[in-house]
């Protein structure tokens, strides 16, 4: 789960309420919520009680990553560890938006799940039967504990705004209150407020399709769901964050670069992000307060990120072209910024597209081009 470089039919945004903080030795509880579409796959949602090691936030508006800013960032070598990457690689492969979460809840955070309405059942059989223990392990081995959760189709912004052939549609039967208006009043009854927002989707039904060959239909779409359901989220719940809150969304290179066969829209979706991200830190800034950020991740080989078709290409061309050689992205390094820019220690950090992709977006040439061969000898 989790967006990614590249990953698509994913819909997912995390919220941590703001009731904790780490104070002379006091502990007290944050929450935390994500929600992730995975094409046909699922949502996830997760809690966990809050840990040694996490923030403090001297007026209580806390979690990992959630924020009045008012006290220091507290870290624990709990939450980096020593580990095997090849052993944990296919753990921290579930996507980007998982590992926030894990990041987050190391910290101490409570984290509560939005789920997309059509896998709610099979989300909770698989969570019952222990499918995702593994990937919900944390760095002291216990497990993130989920304690609600919501549906949520990031689509629509109120109930006017869902079609008949969905209402009526068999996976939504019997479901109410998904909508994004409809998902943030009832956290907001639940939890009072929250400190982070963490918009971690996209979906391009036409991304393996060229730009120029892309219909009307899938363009509109992926910039519906990949870039708007953004500002609906920040519009419908920063009225419930507190002050120095903080939301943060997921983007691409392709949003500045190009990169054949990221079709159907996406790029522009992408675009769309990184420029919101801009308006809404300004706008969102003055109006409650709250800072707005993008991670730019490299290629990362999440279960969202092969419905594009070529994500191993993009690893591997990450591989030999970055300037740190050799060195493959993880999950859990684009979740430890995440919850840095969602802390207090990045308090002054506001409408900033962070790349978090091992360099590989300050490289001019391609390394491994034949054309460049003899250069790059000469030079390395």
């Amino acid at each position: 789960m989790g967006l990614g470089c590249v990953g698509l039919d994913l819909w997912g945004w995390l919220a941590l309420t703001g009731r904790g903080a780490v104070d002379q030795g006091r502990r007290r509880s944050s929450r935390a919520w994500l929600t992730t579409r995975c094409g046909n796959s699922l949502l996830w949602r997760l809690t966990a009680e809050r840990r040694p090691g996490g923030l403090d936030h001297g007026t209580g508006a806390l979690g990992f990553g959630a924020f009045a800013c008012a006290a220091p960032f507290l870290v624990s070598r709990r939450m980096w560890p020593e580990r095997s990457r090849e052993r944990e690689q296919e753990v921290w492969r579930v996507g980007f938006g998982w590992a926030i979460a894990k990041a987050l809840c190391d910290a101490g955070a409570e984290v509560y799940l939005g789920v997309w309405v059509p896998t709610m059942k099979i989300f909770e059989t698989s969570l019952r039967r222990g499918k995702f223990d593994e990937s919900r392990k944390l760095s002291d081995g216990s497990l993130m504990e989920i304690t609600k959760v919501y549906p949520l189709d990031a689509m629509f912004d109120t109930p006017e705004d869902v079609p008949e052939e969905v209402s009526t549609n068999k996976r939504y039967a019997g479901a109410s209150g998904y909508t994004i208006s409809e998902v943030a009043a009832q956290v907001k009854k639940d939890f009072g407020s929250i400190d982070v927002l963490i918009h971690s989707l996209a979906n391009g039904p036409e991304v393996t399709k060229d730009l120029i060959e892309t219909s009307r239909k899938g363009y509109l779409t992926a910039i519906s769901a990949s870039s708007y359901s953004f500002v609906s989220m920040v519009h419908h719940f920063a009225p419930i964050m507190t002050p120095g809150a903080a939301a943060l969304c997921l983007s691409y290179i392709a949003a500045v670069n190009v990169i054949p066969g990221y079709g159907g829209g996406m790029s522009s979706a992408k675009a769309a992000l990184e420029s919101d991200t801009r308006m809404l830190a300004y706008e969102a800034g003055r109006k409650h307060g709250i800072r707005v950020n993008s991670i730019s991740a490299g290629p990362l080989g999440s279960r969202a990120a092969k419905a594009i078709g070529f994500i191993e290409e993009m690893i591997a061309y990450s591989y030999a072209n970055g300037p740190l050689k050799d060195k493959e992205l993880y999950a859990d390094e684009v979740a430890n910024v995440a919850a840095f820019l969602c802390s207090p220690k990045a308090s002054a950090i506001t409408g900033q597209v962070l790349h978090v992709d091992n360099g590989l977006s300050i490289m001019g040439v391609a390394l491994d081009s034949k054309t460049f061969a003899d250069v790059v000898d000469e030079h390395t």
